[in-house]
């Protein structure tokens, strides 16, 4: 293909890459984000906890601890301007014995450090108070009322949404192949692309250090250490069994085991921490299921595990320093690191954002656009378990698409799946509609309202049913039958 010119190519469409494209909209540039998988929101940031961490937990003084903070209090404002859920339902890490209890005074002391506001240390009489299912060894807790919950599909969704909007480019199932310097220039190799950009931001998640390494002196390497994370997913029927998130007291490989509520009223009990060497290692197993049902009941007693729906598991971009990786690379002009960005990545976005678009503005001397230009807002998609049943008549009045519900566990109508598949970036596979819209998430977890679906992106997109997909290439849902002679 002819080479496409960009002033800032972002590799990678996950939280990071597209909060990143979203701030750079609001500059005079032509910017175009590359995605390896089909659509945004395909690696670490669809499987996480889904929390929005106050920020009491990284080290005084590092980039992660002021982008944590920053980024919790932009969260709930873009929440608002972009229309995605994001609730401030507060977090509690508990103590289970006195022996312990010093270390909730360490990490108040750095929350306080932080700039966290409102911490507090609360006893066991109020813990039991704001959470009735509390062990019974609890003894106290630290109270973050900024903690949060948020929708990381609707996150990411809403800022590729609103980067597109104002005239930012997606290419999809494009892996980046080669990063070679051509005069003033990069020149990008993103699948069958061949793309010349004055900057580059590697915000490619696990494979950073990779996309890093194309580039960097020998004396320069990156290394990234894909760490696993196993999860419960739990039906909406024990969505109320913790109102908060509640956390175990850290440990050095993370914060351990937590139970959340989620923003689609699921409860969520994970993850574990286990370094692995596959960098598309997200199976689950036996070991690590067993590992989040005895260390969750450290903290909640008698967690309702016979409500689980399903389990998956996510991958953070851990690096040894353990801090996030930001700003330009030594030795190599107008190529950034936004890398190692592991929990609290995705509380973190909305500030990386803001941060690495202000880097690649003043290298680079984009003028902002004229008043007007930029478009900050976003309409979001309409959720029909959030609204009044007078509110739902209305729409199916204006739209009777609304009234045939295509899944029933998540109550999403026709009328939703099919505007998600007309939207820039369009959702074109099973998973970027369930990303968008809640289908298949339910109990049934896509059994009964999958061919329905499927027959709508028939109808919608013009596809052959055989070549629709569950996440892009490789993933066809369906198979042509052969003949008796095997043709």
């Amino acid at each position: 293909m002819p080479n496409k010119q960009y002033d800032v190519v972002i590799v990678g469409a996950g939280v990071s890459g597209c909060a990143i494209a979203r701030e750079l909209a609001r500059y005079d540039a032509r910017v175009c984000v590359v995605e390896r998988a089909d659509d945004v929101c395909c690696g670490t940031s669809k499987a996480n906890s889904a929390i929005i961490h106050a920020g009491f937990d990284a080290q005084p003084g590092s980039l992660m601890a002021r982008l944590n903070v920053e980024g919790n209090r932009l969260m709930y404002e873009w929440a608002s301007e972009l229309e995605f859920a994001a609730f401030p339902v507060g977090s509690l890490v508990v103590c289970v014995s006195e022996e312990t209890r010093s270390g909730l005074d360490e990490l108040m002391a750095r929350g306080l450090a932080n700039g966290v506001p409102d911490l507090r240390i609360i006893e066991r009489d109020e813990l039991v108070g704001l959470e009735p299912h509390i062990a019974d060894e609890a003894v106290a807790a630290l109270w973050a009322p900024t903690g949060g919950i948020v929708d990381p599909f609707g996150l990411t969704v809403a800022l590729a949404e609103n980067a597109a909007a104002n005239g930012v480019e997606f290419l999809f199932n494009a892996s980046v192949s080669a990063i070679n310097r051509n005069g003033d220039a990069w020149q990008v190799i993103a699948g069958d692309s061949t793309i010349e950009t004055r900057a580059v931001i590697n915000a490619a998640g696990v494979y950073a250090d990779e996309i890093h390494n194309m580039v960097a002196a020998s004396n320069d390497q990156l290394r990234i250490i894909p760490r696993k994370g196993e999860y419960y997913l739990l039906d909406t029927t024990a969505g109320q069994y913790v109102r908060h998130t509640v956390f175990m007291l850290p440990t050095a490989m993370g914060k351990g085991v937590l139970v959340s509520p989620t923003v689609h009223g699921n409860l969520i009990v994970g993850p574990t921490a286990t370094d692995v060497d596959d960098k598309e290692s997200t199976d689950t197993t036996f070991e690590g299921l067993a590992e989040v049902a005895q260390k969750s009941s450290l903290t909640v007693k008698n967690v309702p595990l016979r409500e689980v729906i399903t389990s998956f598991a996510g991958l953070r971009a851990h690096q040894d320093a353990h801090d996030f990786v930001i700003g330009e690379v030594s030795e190599a002009l107008c190529f950034f690191d936004c890398a190692a960005i592991e929990s609290p990545g995705l509380t973190s976005a909305p500030a990386i954002g803001v941060m690495m678009a202000g880097l690649v503005r003043d290298r680079l001397g984009l003028p902002e656009k004229l008043e007007g230009e930029f478009v900050p807002t976003r309409k979001g998609y309409v959720n029909l378990m959030a609204i009044t049943f007078d509110e739902w008549a209305e729409l199916c009045k204006k739209n009777p698409a609304y009234g045939n519900i295509v899944c029933r566990c998540c109550r999403v109508s026709e009328a939703q799946i099919v505007e998600v598949m007309h939207r820039v970036p369009a959702a074109t596979s099973l998973d970027a509609i369930k990303r968008r819209t809640g289908v298949t998430m339910g109990r049934c977890q896509g059994g009964f309202c999958s061919p329905k679906i499927m027959a709508l992106m028939e109808r919608e997109l013009g596809v052959d049913p055989y070549d629709i997909t569950k996440c892009g290439p490789g993933s066809h849902v369906l198979v042509r039958e052969s003949n008796r002679e095997g043709r």
